[in-house]
């Protein structure tokens, strides 16, 4: 017997459980980005990183996002906060991220 490095995975390895809720997957069949919140019977049950309703996927399907790929769908998470608070308020957005009004009071 080897140390292992090289066998190809035993039956438990393969029936293992997907990822565990609290992981942040890519779903490739909806091209979301989700948190598992649980099971469905054999499926994940998912929800947006901001929060929303959730939807099923496939856990053979969906991956485990890279650190970076996690940092990059917070940041545009909150930058879509921002944005929806800033309409809500009467607020615009030019597209370098500034509200129209500092924009016209600095003469950019």
């Amino acid at each position: 017997m080897t140390d292992g490095g090289d066998r190809p995975p035993r039956a438990r390895d393969a029936a293992a459980p997907g990822p565990v809720p609290g992981s942040a997957v890519h779903d490739p069949d909806t091209g979301r980005i989700g948190v598992v919140a649980g099971r469905a019977g054999t499926g994940l049950r998912l929800c947006p990183l901001g929060g929303g309703g959730t939807w099923q996927a496939d856990p053979r399907r969906v991956r485990l996002l890279t650190h970076a790929e996690l940092l990059s769908a917070r940041v545009a998470e909150a930058n879509a906060r921002t944005r929806r608070a800033m309409e809500v308020r009467g607020e615009s957005v030019d597209g370098r991220g500034r509200s129209g009004s500092a924009v016209e009071s600095t003469g950019l």
